[in-house]
């Protein structure tokens, strides 16, 4: 067989459509050939795989390679392309058997020795897995990934997490030899400690002015010199805020997952952030040609 299809996800914002990857090995001079909308660091996969292939101990096939990342009109980023690369070249060389192919999907990003390392946006790839599998999640896909985004990952209830160290425990489980334990350790309880409004002294109107914010959902404006005690209120309106519900705590996760920023210490914690009051309108939203990239920076 020269011919191998696997899925994948790309990144659009907090959406995360499925992208196609279809490996394809022809007689010819060897090349390695990416096609698909892919950028820079996806072009930088073919000498990833490479090397992790060989350190592995298989076999880097001296063919032309067709790698095509579909639909071709998706912007592809980052390495999460790595390892569904890796494992379709093989499968297309006949080095490793896959069973079941299509119940699973797959991300990470490959180092030189065939390790997995941690990808970002685990969690808004697996809560598309989630959604477009239905409310039953009767034909939701397997999700592998590397260890480090297991915890992550595993905040989406329903899931099929099966996390991995390396290009060869994929493999292995693909060929039936030794399974993927699936991931299942739920997010520990996280006590969120927010400043005291009882702590400010004075200032009974504009207390006053953020109780009803937070008890309407409304928003805020405050104004005034500096040192009037603004940012020292603001502080204070998480504390005022009910709990954040599972579906708030998820849309926040994703934003920081997207973001590479998200610790399962900040799971339920409602983010507030504290930019310069010289910050440009661009500084607000992150800066740069992709503002989610830096999504620390927004406020509240």
């Amino acid at each position: 067989m020269s011919l191998a299809v696997l899925r994948s996800r790309a990144l659009a914002g907090l959406a995360a459509p499925e992208v196609t990857v279809e490996v394809h090995l022809a007689a010819g001079l060897p090349s390695f050939t990416l096609v698909g909308l892919p950028d820079t660091e996806v072009k930088e996969a073919r000498d990833r795989v490479r090397a992790a292939i060989q350190n592995c101990g298989f076999e880097f096939p001296q063919r032309r390679i067709t790698v095509n990342l579909a639909p071709a009109d998706l912007p592809k980023e980052s390495g999460r392309f790595d390892l569904p690369i890796a494992l379709g070249i093989l499968i297309a060389s006949g080095q490793i058997k896959a069973a079941n192919l299509d119940a699973h999907e797959f991300a990470g990003e490959l180092a030189l020795s065939g390790d997995l390392r941690a990808v970002r946006g685990t969690l808004a790839m697996c809560a598309a897995i989630r959604r477009e599998a239905g409310p039953q999640h009767q034909e939701a896909r397997a999700f592998v990934l590397p260890l480090e985004s297991a915890p992550e990952a595993a905040l989406i209830r329903g899931m099929s997490i099966l996390p991995a160290q390396n290009l060869l425990q994929v493999c292995a489980h693909l060929a039936g030899r030794e399974l993927l334990a699936p991931f299942a350790v739920p997010p520990a309880p996280t006590f969120v400690r927010y400043p005291d409004l009882a702590e400010v002294k004075g200032q009974a109107q504009a207390k006053r002015a953020l109780e009803v914010a937070a008890a309407g959902g409304h928003s805020l404006l405050m104004s005034g010199p500096p040192g009037a005690g603004k940012s020292m209120l603001a502080q204070r309106l998480p504390g005022l805020l009910p709990p954040m519900t599972d579906a708030e705590a998820l849309e926040s996760a994703a934003v920081h997952s997207l973001a590479g920023s998200f610790t399962l210490a900040q799971w339920t914690q409602r983010p507030f952030r504290a930019p310069h009051h010289s910050a440009s309108s661009a500084a607000l939203v992150g800066g740069g040609v992709k503002p989610i990239g830096n999504c620390d920076q927004t406020t509240m």
